[in-house]
């Protein structure tokens, strides 16, 4: 019997993948949120629903364990990469996987597929495209009220939105307290993700994480992009940046374009079954 889900965690940041072409499952947003739940359910930080093949195109999508839908993440494709090579769909070690956040390419680095790299596309800092509200603009080290506090953030897109504020001290009870803030600031209207942001030095940062829909994780690919791109356009980074994270390190290379690659570990955890009385 064919397993029903197969998990991985890139830098502890753990998914699903649940392959339609497998096993039939109707993913309401109420069965992701069970899914997901690490008490009541398998657990995990989202599910990666695919293949779904149409054509010579291979697509996923995304679900954050609130059951909304992403339109991108670095570690969640990574880890579907993983899944697409050793279940023989592709043959290559570079191929495009398609997301609602756009294409995005991916080059399998070892034999085991457990190092790879993911072309993450172009970024932009527009507001009409992030989106933030207010006149068309670039949102660059523009002053945000939180809770009664100012804050100078860098807001940009990467396929899916986020929020980047530099500070000197960083922590995981700042994200905590902050992330609900800025997720569902008014600011943003299609919520958006928060990264706290500490710069070492030219190659060097660390930041903490709260993604839209998952809450506080402990690492996250996109927030790695979006971290070092956000730092690089300040002026505060070179053109590849070591992303320092709870879980792990990514490494992010920003091309001239505004193209933004990731490359990091995959590790595979487990497969089973949902019970026929779970289903």
């Amino acid at each position: 019997m064919d397993s029903h889900f197969k998990k991985y965690h890139g830098l502890g940041n753990d998914y699903l993948v649940i392959d339609p072409n497998v096993v039939n499952i109707n993913l309401t947003p109420d069965a992701i949120r069970m899914i997901c739940e690490r008490q009541f359910g398998v657990g995990s930080d989202g599910i990666l629903y695919g293949p779904i093949m149409s054509g010579n195109n291979l697509s996923v999508r995304i679900f954050n364990p609130d059951g909304s839908e992403a339109e991108k993440s670095g570690n969640g494709l990574r880890i579907f990469a993983k899944y697409l090579f050793e279940k023989g769909y592709v043959k290559k070690k570079i191929f495009n996987i398609v997301t609602s956040g756009g294409i995005v390419e991916a080059q399998i680095k070892d034999d085991a597929a457990n190092l790879i790299k993911i072309n993450m596309g172009k970024v932009t800092f527009l507001s009409t495209e992030i989106p933030v509200e207010g006149l068309e603009r670039e949102v660059i080290d523009e002053e945000l009220e939180i809770d009664g506090v100012k804050y100078n953030v860098t807001c940009l897109s990467i396929g899916n939105p986020h929020c980047v504020i530099p500070m000197q001290d960083i922590s995981e009870q700042k994200a905590r307290r902050l992330g609900p803030l800025v997720e569902n600031h008014e600011m943003f209207p299609n919520r958006i993700n928060m990264q706290l942001l500490k710069v070492f030095d030219r190659a060097n940062i660390e930041i903490r994480i709260w993604e839209r829909g998952a809450g506080y994780t402990l690492a996250s690919g996109s927030s790695s992009c979006a971290a070092a791109v956000a730092a690089h356009k300040l002026g505060m980074v070179d053109d590849t940046v070591n992303v320092k994270m709870p879980g792990g390190e990514l490494q992010v290379e920003i091309g001239p374009d505004r193209e933004v690659y990731l490359t990091g570990p995959v590790e595979a955890i487990f497969e089973g079954c949902f019970r026929p009385d779970f289903l």
